[in-house]
């Protein structure tokens, strides 16, 4: 079955550096785009970051500039770098894959705050 295990959240201080990383398992990770959604708060859970099969990044207008996916296929790995973070970064991050239905992992806690 279909695995997603998120990594690397923590807490860091404005304009800190974090990686997340997304293990997964249970499907053919190189054929698949893979995203990542991240929740604040009370608020409803945003996209984040798409990583097409063929490595081709989209970002949200939130975090362009600032974070940056890739994928290792050998590894069936996602990762999120991201730098210059901010408060309102803060929030649960999730890897996602959408094959007729929503795959999510359990979700790493990231904290921005001094």
């Amino acid at each position: 079955q279909v695995q997603l295990v998120e990594s690397g959240g923590g807490l860091v201080q404005p304009g800190g550096s974090l990686r997340l990383s997304c293990a997964a398992s249970g499907f053919t990770f190189s054929n698949h785009d893979m995203r990542w959604y991240r929740q604040a708060p009370g608020k409803e859970r945003e996209l984040v970051a798409v990583i097409s099969s063929g490595g081709n990044e989209i970002y949200g207008d939130p975090v362009k500039g600032r974070f940056i996916t890739s994928r290792d296929n050998a590894k069936s790995t996602l990762y999120l770098q991201m730098n210059s973070l901010k408060p309102e970064d803060t929030g649960v991050y999730y890897c996602n894959l959408r094959v007729l239905v929503n795959y999510w992992g359990k979700g790493t806690l990231v904290t921005v705050s001094s």
